[in-house]
């Protein structure tokens, strides 16, 4: 086995390394609001805005000058107004006025992070070593966010757990949890690993979701996982997509969103759609939240003594560990297709 790296929980220094990959940032609209969004995350403090064309920036939010807090300033004609001098930064990151000086400083400019759309989402990329995403890392389009047929907005929660983000990603590789904590017994449970993507498979029968359940999910990276569900639900089959998506704050605490669309019924009224799709999303809520109070008062175990069936932890921990290595130093072989069947009782 390949011994994976130390990402254990750690003081907060400023040389911790944060996973790399994409990171969600919420809905993108919720940034076009005119305003500027303080974003406390990777350890330090970031700013978000739109400019006039409705094209949304992330900026390191302390100002070159003196140290203000530009997330504190103002927003005017796209570009940020320092509170303290009044600097003014354009979406770039440059200086672009000051005030009470014609000539600007070559080094009056603060860091543009790089950031994309998907899915009616805002992502920020974060590695450590300032390359930008190898070919191929990505996150997914989901069609089903065009389409009619389909709920038009994620139905967005949003929370703060203080703990290390691998005891989320843990769960990817987690089959025997399901009874226990969610009342979904594992009919079939399988992995796939495969470069930046963890897969999970997962068929069982759930109370609360629905019979014959039958769940497709990925991590694309270290922070972002999509889950295409089917269930009989009162009588009827329902397609849902969950959004589980986090970004660090501390070494030891990490924002969490968990969102939800749903398939409308074909034949329904906008309304009952409406009301299926508020009941199914509150639903997956109440599941998702029985992990989440888990966590909340579990501790770490770096070497768990696992039994059988209990999925492949060991092998989720050392697919987890490239992201906070060096590109160069992760095993070539971590790319090709690795699969575990934990469970099979169909």
């Amino acid at each position: 086995m390949t011994q994976l790296i130390d990402i254990k929980p750690v003081a907060e220094t400023a040389d911790y390394r944060y996973a790399r990959g994409w990171h969600c940032l919420g809905e993108a609209d919720s940034f076009r609001d005119g305003k500027l969004h303080t974003l406390n995350i990777f350890g330090g403090r970031l700013v978000g805005f739109a400019n006039q064309a409705g094209e949304i920036s992330v900026l390191d939010a302390y100002c070159p000058h003196m140290g203000a807090d530009l997330s504190q300033g103002e927003l005017v004609n796209g570009r940020v107004v320092c509170p303290f001098h009044h600097w003014a930064y354009e979406a770039n990151g440059r200086c672009s006025e000051i005030p009470y000086c014609k000539r600007i400083p070559p080094k009056a400019k603060t860091r543009r992070w790089l950031t994309c759309e998907v899915n009616k989402l805002l992502f920020i990329w974060n590695n450590p070593e300032g390359n930008p995403p190898a070919q191929g890392v990505e996150i997914p389009y989901l069609p089903e966010i065009d389409s009619d047929e389909w709920s038009s907005d994620w139905h967005i929660d949003l929370l703060t757990i203080e703990t290390h983000p691998r005891e989320l990603v843990d769960n990817l590789a987690d089959a025997q949890h399901f009874g226990p904590v969610h009342g979904t017994p594992v009919k079939y449970f399988a992995n796939v690993f495969e470069g930046h993507i963890g897969h999970q498979i997962f068929h069982g029968d759930s109370e609360r979701l629905g019979g014959d359940l039958v769940a497709d999910s990925a991590y694309y990276g270290p922070a972002t996982h999509f889950t295409r569900m089917r269930a009989e639900f009162d009588g009827m089959t329902v397609h849902s997509i969950l959004l589980n998506c986090h970004v660090p704050v501390t070494p030891n605490s990490f924002e969490l969103r968990f969102g939800v669309l749903v398939k409308k019924v074909p034949g329904w009224s906008e309304e009952q759609n409406r009301a299926l799709a508020l009941e199914y999303v509150q639903n997956n809520r109440t599941s998702f939240y029985q992990d989440v109070d888990i966590w909340k008062t579990k501790t770490r175990v770096e070497a768990p003594v696992l039994a059988e069936g209990d999925g492949p932890i060991y092998q989720l921990r050392d697919w987890y560990s490239q992201f906070y290595m060096d590109e160069a130093q992760v095993p070539a072989e971590w790319a090709q297709r690795r699969e575990i069947i934990t469970a099979d009782h169909r």
